[in-house]
């Protein structure tokens, strides 16, 4: 099943013949600019990646380490999330207007390139979730080929794995943004806040590690075989991400849980 997948893929890149990749370097988009190089050749393929205020800047290093990796051509370009209107006020359309603003960047490159298709890393098991960005992809002729692959996540690791590809167990990671409560206006000094405080939970061993952010509250999530090693540590995390600001610093003992955020939505 999971190879029927891979080739379902390989043919709907062929039709496309020459894409563009939105790539942050996470485990999906890796994995489709890999498929994308080895189905239609270097020539026919631009990664390309938006460095801005909700991209950690350790992420981004990473994202060039990959596209080098796989041999991709490779472009940064800069843009600013809060400086698009709507953005900041982090309503439940925020992720709407983050990924058309991308797309707005990303469509004049496609024609300046003499590409003909632009495609993100939107996957399977985002059909079921909460997921404004793919209204904008929709409106804007943007394709998800491993959403179209019927491809998931754990699917698209094992797959990764086999490429010998470095991103196949690499955790989960979503823009600085979607740490922050809905309706909690977005500033600069509160993304510093959230990437400082997961780089720190990370020099502890914590992989899978979000800091969501309620006003001055910090909900510390783990994947559940870690919260011992949380606790073991919580004097140093609750001084340390006081150092950065936050006046209450608490675990959730529900767990890391993707688009946790989205509940208050419901």
């Amino acid at each position: 099943m999971i190879e029927q997948k891979h080739q379902k893929l390989v043919s709907i890149l062929q039709e496309m013949k020459k894409v563009v990749v939105a790539f942050s370097g996470g485990v999906d988009s890796t994995f489709l600019l890999k498929v994308a190089v080895d189905t239609l050749g270097v020539d026919n393929v631009l990664a390309v990646t938006a460095d801005s205020e909700t991209y950690p800047t350790s992420e981004l290093e990473e994202a060039k380490q990959l596209a080098e990796h796989i041999g991709a051509r490779h472009q940064v370009i800069e843009t600013s999330e809060l400086a698009i209107p709507g953005y900041t006020e982090n309503d439940k359309n925020r992720c709407y207007f983050c990924k058309n603003s991308l797309f707005d960047h990303l469509v004049p490159i496609m024609k300046e390139k003499g590409f003909q298709n632009i495609v993100y890393g939107v996957i399977a098991d985002d059909m079921s979730e909460y997921r404004p960005g793919m209204r904008a992809a929709k409106e804007q002729g943007v394709r998800g080929p491993l959403q179209e692959a019927d491809l998931y996540k754990e699917e698209i690791r094992d797959l990764s794995k086999e490429m010998d590809l470095p991103t196949w167990d690499k955790p989960s990671f979503a823009c600085l943004s979607s740490r922050i409560a809905y309706g909690e206006t977005i500033t600069k000094a509160k993304l510093t806040k959230v990437d400082k405080s997961e780089a720190f939970l990370k020099t502890i061993g914590l992989r899978q590690v979000r800091v969501r952010t309620h006003e001055d509250i910090a909900r510390i999530e783990v994947e559940p075989q870690d919260m011992q090693k949380l606790l073991a540590n919580h004097q140093r995390v609750t001084e340390k991400l006081q150092s950065y600001g936050y006046k209450f610093v608490t675990m959730d003992l529900v767990g890391y849980k993707s688009g946790s955020m989205n509940r208050a939505l419901s």
